[in-house]
């Protein structure tokens, strides 16, 4: 009984395994075992292609106008943007007679996927208005739309080609071995399926242009055209001293009620520019410096008008100037004193040592010839080697004075200076003779807030000069 129940068990089993399909498991191992034994029929349907977005359409021209009160209407509103192209719909799959009695998986084929929408083209912007009058009512008499381009629509996505269905999605092949009459004879029945094909996808619509922004209204007060403003300048200084140069500004605020303004109906953006003033200020430059000034001629000085209304003036690095301002009404002077090029404060040069002992003294010969207007002091270092350094580096100076020099010891003589090196507190034996020295010279140069520094440096032997 218990043998004949466990035979009755695996029957009903067997039958049942007949009569429900397997279940598919999506899993990495199904995929491969499915992959290995698939086949496909048919053909998959071709891709419809992607429809193009379209160009942006061209915004309305700006206008400009002089308004005397008489009637008008104008027209400055944006086109509209153009339509995406849609996308083309996905081939149907080819769908050729399914094989039967195969031994092996069937894969029916898949329609194409529908291609995506082109993007609607922006919408044009309306065009801006640019108005002159004196006389802001006269505005009532004119009609404006200066409305945006509505933006262009999306195209569509195309349609999913259809798929091909399967006839028979499931059947079962007996293979038999061995001799029917010998106790070696299996059957097997192995089982097979054959999957649909997939409906293609349908495309994604593109996207909505942008609608065009509102045009804008500058209403300028003024019966005349208006001058571009410039607040700055860079100008050379024979200009600025025989014509002047002119800067200018235009100020303007930002309003709101532009539509107000004009006929009712009107479409404008409601906020708007006006030109509230415009400052006008003249520069010249006044020559009063001893210098002879075609030196000068091609400096360019650069000019800018500040918030405060005023000329500021910037010289530029290699330029040192002693100079005043003075401001009358809309005119600003600029009287320049004396001029130096930063070049020749720094030109202190043929050093010479001459004297012994306490006479010993070092001159200085000012080539830029300025040392009438710069201020000088004077910082040095002595040392001395017993070694000759006048043709190779030494490395054993001994710093005998460092300090500044006393304004009583330098005596200037046209561009010629004078130090009394001898008179600082150094030692006697410190000035023996054939003694090296190396006596550094540090100038500082000073005139009308500037300043310059210029180091020289004095190598010789001390001796009856």
């Amino acid at each position: 009984m218990r043998a004949s129940g466990n035979f009755l068990l695996f029957t009903v089993f067997f039958a049942i395994s007949f009569a429900i399909p397997p279940v598919i498991t999506f899993n990495g191992c199904y995929d491969l075992v499915w992959s290995a034994d698939i086949k496909y029929f048919g053909e998959n349907g071709q891709n419809g292609q992607s429809g193009q977005a379209v160009k942006n359409t061209r915004n309305s021209d700006d206008l400009t106008l002089f308004a005397d009160g008489s009637p008008l209407t104008l027209d400055l509103a944006g086109l509209d943007g153009e339509k995406g192209k849609d996308g083309q719909e996905g081939k149907a799959a080819n769908c050729k007679s399914q094989p039967v009695d195969v031994s092996y998986n069937l894969q029916a084929p898949s329609g194409g996927n529908g291609g995506n929408g082109g993007n609607g083209g922006d919408g044009g912007n309306g065009g801006s208005l640019n108005i002159y009058t004196t006389d802001i009512t006269n505005l009532k008499q004119i009609y404006v739309n200066a409305v945006g381009g509505k933006g262009g629509e999306p195209g569509l996505g195309g349609k999913g080609g259809k798929a091909c269905q399967c006839n028979n999605s499931y059947w079962s092949l007996e293979t038999c071995t061995g001799n029917p009459d010998n106790s070696n004879y299996r059957c097997t029945t192995r089982e097979f399926n054959c999957q649909e094909g997939r409906q293609g996808s349908n495309g994604i619509s593109g996207l909505r242009g942008r609608d065009g922004i509102l045009g804008k209204l500058t209403y300028i007060n003024l019966d005349k055209p208006l001058e571009p403003d410039e607040p700055a300048a860079t100008v050379t200084m024979a200009t600025l001293k025989k014509k002047g140069y002119l800067l200018s500004k235009n100020k303007w605020e930002t309003r709101n009620g532009a539509m107000a303004l004009f006929s009712p109906g009107s479409i404008i953006d409601d906020q708007y520019l006006a030109l509230t003033e415009r400052i006008e200020k003249s520069f010249l430059l006044v020559w009063n410096a001893p210098q002879q000034f075609s030196k000068f001629a091609n400096q360019k000085i650069t000019l800018g008008l500040e918030k405060d209304q005023k000329i500021k003036v910037y010289i530029p690095d290699d330029l040192w100037i002693e100079a005043t301002t003075q401001q009358q009404n809309k005119l600003t002077q600029f009287i320049i004193y004396n001029a130096i090029n930063a070049e020749d404060t720094t030109q202190l040069g043929s050093a010479k040592l001459s004297g012994s002992k306490s006479n010993l003294q070092v001159t200085l010969i000012d080539k830029g010839q300025q040392s009438d207007l710069i201020a000088t002091k004077f910082k040095i270092i002595y040392r001395t080697t017993r070694s000759d350094a006048r043709f190779r580096s030494v490395s054993d100076y001994i710093t005998r004075y460092e300090g500044e020099i006393p304004e009583e010891l330098v005596t200037l003589d046209k561009n010629k200076f004078t130090i009394k090196i001898g008179q600082l507190p150094i030692k006697p034996n410190d000035f023996q003779l054939g003694l090296g020295v190396e006596i550094k010279i540090f100038a500082l140069r000073s005139f009308a807030g500037y300043s310059a520094k210029q180091v020289i440096t004095v190598k010789d032997i001390l001796r009856p000069f």
